[in-house]
């Protein structure tokens, strides 16, 4: 009876190991602006305003607060829209982190997201790079999900995403 019970918890223990569910994924973009920090800093600092510098976006529209709390409505070109809310803000470090408060795989592919935004000091005296970075996971959260909410397309969306953010950024400031 006891192998009996070691075999079938052995069992149990092995069909768990082999059931998965989605993992972490990351994307990181960086790019560098020819202005100083604080210029590049009063054009991003604003948590609402990044739709008027991201391309992707149709509108942005917040609760003007610059704070742990402060949330934004993004809405896409498509017409889709999600919410993401800010969990840390630091006007001296220039930096910020938001998350995902209410997710629409029809606007975004992913079922939360992290994204951490920097701004730090380029190697010219009048340069800067902005680093966007964030950990995500797939839309759709099962073992078996559709092509369109993999980890695949979730990687590629946020991808895409951070790099249109920052060209859009960099036309603005380097016009």
């Amino acid at each position: 009876m006891q192998k009996l019970l070691l075999s079938f918890g052995a069992l149990l223990l092995s069909n768990s190991v082999l059931a998965h569910g989605p993992t972490p994924q990351k994307a990181k973009e960086s790019v560098t602006i020819q202005a100083p920090v604080a210029k590049v800093w009063e054009a991003v600092k604003n948590f609402d305003d990044i739709g008027q510098w991201h391309p992707d976006l149709k509108a942005a529209e917040g609760d003007g607060k610059n704070a742990s709390g402060g949330t934004r409505k993004l809405t896409f070109r498509n017409g889709e829209s999600v919410v993401e809310e800010l969990d840390y803000y630091s006007e001296p470090e220039h930096e910020y982190s938001y998350r995902l408060k209410a997710e629409n795989v029809k606007a975004f592919p992913t079922s939360s997201h992290t994204v951490d935004l920097k701004v730090a000091p380029g190697d010219g005296a009048d340069s800067s790079v902005v680093t966007v970075k964030s950990r995500f996971y797939r839309g759709d959260t099962g073992n078996t999900p559709p092509e369109n909410l993999s980890d695949e397309a979730a990687v590629r969306a946020m991808t895409q995403f951070i790099k249109d953010g920052l060209s859009g950024l960099k036309a603005k400031l380097e016009k």
